[in-house]
């Protein structure tokens, strides 16, 4: 079979966002790919599209599609990958440009080799042989949960005495936020360090709605952590992070959290939220989020390559 190789660009968007629909249909059962979220993939700085991405056509069929970028400045390097089931061959032409430009962003980083991740669904529409067979593994699983919500039940909780809780109102607020991001998620797997800037851009802040991100606080601590929501998902609401300081846990902070912006998505009329969790997270989030009714909708392994 013959196929065409090309970078992508901005209007190809449409055609981007139904080949991930596609996929998201075979691995989840519904399409849960929203035009704008594949629109700002494309348009991020840190990412040059004629060298950083790719499509494969079998004829005028979009079938397969890879990006890449580098938030580490260094050895790692972060990849997509998506190939309908029937197209294994155009998904190998994806993976061989993907680990070429890995290595190559790596060592303009000054890195001796890429260590390179790759999100997939558990059941996915890529042959995982054909990565194992390329020296892949997985180094983590990671759970999308989601829970139904009810307008009449998911009320404003009350807060208790000596803990307070606001919206982030302002650019004080805001660079709050980015710090308590920074301490609690120092720890996790996979972190890599952002400035105030970068996160700004990674969050999309220019259009992000900031009355669904809170800081919460109590009297002896001072702010102690935060909830990051966003409602411009077409499937659901969804709850990007949610971080406590590691002196602040164990103190009903991320509960109340959680059942702050359950109350604020069902005031909306959302039926559903949605939230991503790493199944080994330390820091007992897994059993948070299962107390507070949220159940697997499905999961997803981090792969990893080191290339040299």
């Amino acid at each position: 079979m013959s196929y065409l190789l090309r970078p992508a660009g901005l209007t190809d968007a449409t055609a981007l966002t139904d080949l991930l629909n596609e996929v998201d249909r075979i691995e989840i059962g519904r399409p849960e790919t929203d035009l704008h979220t594949v629109e700002a993939d494309l348009k991020r700085t840190d990412i040059a599209l004629e060298r950083d991405s790719w499509l494969v056509f079998d004829g005028d069929r979009l079938v397969a599609y890879g990006l890449l970028w580098d938030e580490s400045g260094g050895e790692r390097v972060d990849v997509d990958h998506y190939v309908l089931p029937d197209h294994q061959q155009a998904g190998e032409l994806v993976l061989d440009a993907l680990e070429v430009r890995a290595l190559d962003k790596a060592r303009e980083n000054g890195a001796a080799r890429a260590v390179v991740h790759l999100h997939l669904n558990t059941e996915p529409t890529l042959d995982t042989g054909l990565i194992e067979k390329r020296g892949w593994y997985v180094v983590r699983r990671y759970h999308v949960l989601q829970r139904s919500l009810d307008a009449a039940a998911d009320l404003v909780p009350e807060v208790p005495s000596g803990v307070r809780l606001r919206s982030c109102a302002d650019e004080a607020d805001r660079t709050c936020v980015h710090a308590l991001y920074q301490s609690s998620f120092a720890e996790h797997f996979d972190f890599q360090s952002r400035t105030y800037d970068q996160w700004l851009e990674d969050v999309g802040a220019d259009v992000l709605d900031w009355s669904l991100v809170w800081i919460v606080g109590t009297d002896d601590l001072g702010d102690a952590g935060f909830l990051l929501a966003r409602d411009d998902r077409e499937a659901m609401g969804w709850i990007r992070s949610v971080g406590v300081l590691r002196e602040a846990r164990g103190l009903g902070l991320g509960g109340l959290l959680l059942r702050h912006a359950f109350a604020a998505f069902a005031a909306r009329g959302r039926e559903t939220v949605g939230l991503g969790v790493d199944t080994a997270n330390a820091t007992g989030a897994p059993a948070l989020y299962a107390r507070h009714g949220m159940a697997v909708h499905f999961a997803v392994d981090t792969w990893e390559s080191v290339l040299n």
